[in-house]
């Protein structure tokens, strides 16, 4: 393999799909259990809406898409999840071949996107916005870099969908096309492109994928916009000069951790020449090292801006995969000598890569020996065989009082309506079909009494107290030890 990659840099490609391929076959192999972001996907996924919380829907739609096509189940969001990561390598590779001259170095730009920590590493835990949103940059960068080399109004026309697919998918992505015009503008030759015609339907497709869900976030301000503000504002500080110094130090920690994967791969690979690197420049590498910086800077003003004290790798990751293209260009710049570096950093990748999916997937069976418990060990996949065999049938309503209840039960009774007492977003239900399972779960107490919620949630629904008894199962942890239990509490209602 490394051979034929050194030789025939496209067979990067089939790696790279190898690579996420892999992925999905030890994620569903691991536990059918789902962590906090597939949970919530899987419980959303039941409804098409313009909206659903502080995310924008994009990813939602997708995932909704796809659950009506091929049904809710851990493979869906599996697929969906590394097919995003995947196209986002794909398109990064071929905008890297669009300003660089070298076979060699395109491959190597796309392979330098699974050295970011969010790619490598969170994705393959738990991620969904963000991976949508990795794609929506990519997509943007093909069109966007497209349009500066051969302008047709299809490159107009696909940089403004990137632009409205990004909108759609975060909402911090609005930085990554405002930081690009700008680091155009000093380019005098390339200058005429911004002020061409066909830019006005590129905005105007943008604006329309956009339209509907803005819709929305006006009537749902609050509501939309209150997650991430809240997340940043996570560490309490007194006075305006300590919030803007947690803000700082956050912001530069999280920068340095999120780009250190790439800068040490590359310095690995191309050590002893990374003075002339540094040095190099080229027109290409003046725009996206604009962009990057542009990027960042937007983001330390917003951080001071609403005092801040907390800032995430995953939240700078649509900005800092800037970073292998714009060492590719620098490299190129430089006139580096590549003989033997595209095997060598793909070795490295493959390192990188290949150990953190191996980490993230042995976790949920090595936890357990140290009497350490994950999601992916819950067994909801027992549960529901047993409640299934228990009761004779299948629920057609479930009401559970949280949404990892929620979302893992609705991978497991597919067929039926899954629910919350008081969702946080009003999605239509219909309450009165049966079976009714009511599901819930206390760390505190094995055999855990109806929660109030849930009680007034009969009550309301007119089920009486003769019906409501609950029932009690204890079963093992998926790779658990000993006697460990989880306990599940629930009530059928068969009429």
């Amino acid at each position: 393999m490394l051979e034929a990659v050194n030789r025939r840099p496209g067979a990067a490609v089939l790696a790279v799909a190898g690579y996420f391929l892999l992925c999905i076959i030890l994620r569903v192999s691991v536990s059918s259990s789902l962590e906090i972001d597939e949970a919530e996907q899987a419980f959303l996924s039941q409804f098409l809406a313009l909206g659903y919380g502080p995310q924008p829907p994009f990813y939602n739609w997708l995932q909704y898409g796809l659950a009506e096509l091929i049904g809710p189940s851990l493979a869906t969001m599996t697929i969906l999840k590394n097919g995003l990561l995947f196209l986002c390598c794909l398109f990064y590779g071929l905008a890297a071949r669009l300003v660089l001259a070298d076979r060699r170095l395109p491959p190597i730009a796309m392979l330098g996107v699974l050295t970011l920590p969010p790619v490598f590493l969170l994705a393959q835990r738990d991620l969904s916005h963000t991976i949508a949103a990795l794609f929506a940059v990519s997509l943007f960068l093909y069109g966007f870099l497209r349009t500066l080399k051969r302008p047709s109004l299809f490159s107009y026309l696909l940089t403004g969908v990137a632009v409205g697919i990004g909108l759609m998918a975060k909402y911090n992505f609005v930085l990554v096309p405002v930081a690009a015009i700008v680091a155009v503008l000093p380019e005098r030759e390339l200058r005429a492109r911004i002020l061409d015609w066909r830019i006005l339907p590129a905005i105007a497709i943008a604006t329309l994928i956009v339209l509907p869900h803005a819709y929305w976030m006006l009537q749902n301000f609050g509501f939309a916009s209150g997650g991430t503000l809240n997340e940043m504002r996570e560490r309490e500080a007194e006075g305006l000069l300590l919030q803007a110094f947690y803000g700082v130090y956050s912001l530069g920690s999280a920068i340095i951790g999120g780009s250190l994967g790439p800068l040490l791969v590359f310095g690995l690979v191309f050590r002893g020449k990374l003075r002339a690197i540094w040095q190099a420049e080229s027109q290409w590498s003046r725009i996206i090292g604009r962009m990057l910086a542009l990027c960042l800077i937007a983001v330390l003003l917003v951080v001071l801006g609403v005092a801040a004290t907390h800032v995430r790798e995953k939240w700078l990751v649509l900005f800092l995969v800037l970073i292998p293209l714009y060492l590719c260009l620098k490299i190129e710049a430089a006139n580096i000598d590549l003989t033997d570096s595209l095997r060598r950093f793909f070795l490295l990748v493959c390192v990188i890569a290949l150990g953190a999916l191996v980490m993230v997937s042995a976790r949920a069976v090595v936890r357990p020996w140290f009497g350490d418990y994950s999601r992916l060990n819950i067994p909801y996949a027992a549960f529901a065989e047993a409640v299934a065999q228990a009761e004779g049938g299948q629920p057609a309503l479930i009401l559970a009082n949280d949404k990892q209840i929620a979302g893992n039960l609705r991978t497991q009774f597919s067929r039926a309506q899954v629910t919350m007492p008081r969702p946080s977003n009003a999605l239509p239900v219909d309450m009165s079909r049966r079976p009714l399972l009511l599901v819930w779960h206390d760390d505190a107490q094995p055999e855990a009494p109806v929660p109030d919620l849930l009680r007034n949630a009969l009550s309301e629904l007119g089920v009486p107290g003769a019906a409501a008894a609950p029932r009690h199962l204890a079963l093992p942890y998926l790779y658990g030890t000993g006697s460990d239990r989880y306990g599940f509490s629930y009530i059928w209602v068969a009429e």
